[in-house]
């Protein structure tokens, strides 16, 4: 694998980062938030040092053959200790739970990493090796430990990674079950690496030479592996995120025809809050309903429960639910209400003296329901022409 297969992936995570980083900064008390982008800089992390023209770079500005090699090692180790965390953070539980055994992670796999350093230290490699140090180093004292330990904290990270993202998948669905199975993909990648490893140096110790495995199987399924990991988490946070803005949206949209049928209700000079244009979706929708429920209390003068009512039965009769029956009744009564208030400029109550606020008009959920019947429904347009035919018998 050349430069560009590490730095390409690394280059990808960074920029997922970017992304990630604004939410942290927000909220970085939410330990899955930390997780993720802890997650993140260690994936790429370990594809830029892992990367053969680093490796030679760092060698040469410490000065020390090899030091790049305790240094992926380190790097790797903390990646596999941060996908252990970010899953055990992901699935939840009781707070205290969760805090102990992602402290457990943590402390072991640091313990991992000093050994890793102290071993190196130890032992003793001044030939440079930008690709084969695990096999040229295989049979040397304390280098030998050192490589077994890295391999074994990886291979357990990803065989447990691969047992609980399998099991957990099983009981779930949508964006969350494929970001599973992903991680369950790269999980196996990942142990097909430790694997290649594993067989390169025990046929070192036999006095056999599998370095192929080493150097040219193994390195691109560890990246495919941290890449797979990676995204397998990254994933269903994502897809969450952009269903949920999808979601908001769409209801921003979908309560337009409520919205400008009565905002005309409004008086002008009503104090009004101004929306910016970065403002979030959220804040759309939350300003978009006020406004309705302003033109309500507005335009409650000129609601007619009778008028509801009949709206009401005859949305039952041509078969829609309750729910949706509620909010058709409620939707005619507002079209023959603005049809009422068009009908009195000077303001005055000629549809009933009795004030009557509807009362499905409580949630997004229900506006939205109004909306769409003041747009479609045949009932409402019913409404309309009753009152457009009371209007002309009043004149």
């Amino acid at each position: 694998m050349d430069g560009q297969d590490y730095y390409i992936p690394a280059a990808a995570l960074g920029f997922a980062l970017v992304f990630k980083l604004p939410g942290m900064l927000r909220d970085w008390r939410d330990p899955l938030l930390r997780s993720v982008c802890a997650l993140l800089v260690l994936a790429a992390c370990t594809f830029f040092f892992a990367a053969p023209p680093t490796i030679a770079e760092v060698n040469r500005l410490t000065g020390v053959a090899n030091f790049s090699a305790p240094l992926v090692y380190c790097i790797l180790t903390a990646f596999s200790a941060s996908c252990l965390v970010l899953l055990v953070n992901w699935r939840g539980g009781p707070p205290q739970e969760t805090r102990q055994i992602s402290r457990g992670w943590v402390i072991g796999y640091g313990l991992v990493v000093v050994a890793l350093v102290v071993l190196f230290v130890l032992g003793d490699a001044p030939v440079e090796r930008l690709r084969d140090l695990d096999t040229y180093y295989a049979t040397t004292p304390y280098i030998r430990e050192m490589i077994v330990l890295y391999l074994v904290a990886h291979s357990v990270a990803a065989i447990g990674m691969t047992a609980l993202c399998w099991r957990w998948s099983l009981q779930v669905h949508g964006w969350l079950r494929t970001g599973l199975v992903t991680i369950v993909a790269g999980s196996l990648f990942n142990l097909g690496y430790g694997v290649s490893k594993f067989a390169a140096v025990f046929a070192r110790w036999a006095g056999l030479d599998w370095d192929g495995l080493s150097t040219s199987a193994a390195p691109p399924l560890a990246s495919l592996g941290a890449l797979l990991s990676a995204v397998g988490f990254i994933l269903p946070l994502i897809a969450q995120r952009l269903s949920d803005n999808w979601h908001t949206w769409t209801t921003y949209r979908q309560l337009g025809t409520l919205w400008r049928e009565l905002r005309t209700v409004v008086p002008d000079g009503t104090p009004s809050v101004r929306i910016s244009w970065w403002s979030s979706a959220d804040l759309r929708v939350t300003q978009r309903e006020s406004d309705i429920h302003d033109g309500m209390l507005h335009l409650d003068p000129y609601f007619d429960p009778a008028l509801r009512a009949d709206a009401h039965d005859a949305a039952i009769e041509a078969g829609s639910d309750p729910r949706q029956a509620q909010a058709i009744a409620d939707a005619a009564m507002v079209a023959a209400a603005l049809r009422a208030r068009t009908a009195d400029p000077d303001g005055k109550i000629i549809s009933s003296a009795q004030a009557y606020t509807p009362k499905a008009v409580e949630g997004p959920r229900d506006l939205v329901r109004m909306s769409l019947a003041l747009r479609h429904s045949p009932v409402v347009e019913a409404a309309r022409r009753r009152a457009a035919r009371s209007e002309s018998g009043s004149l």
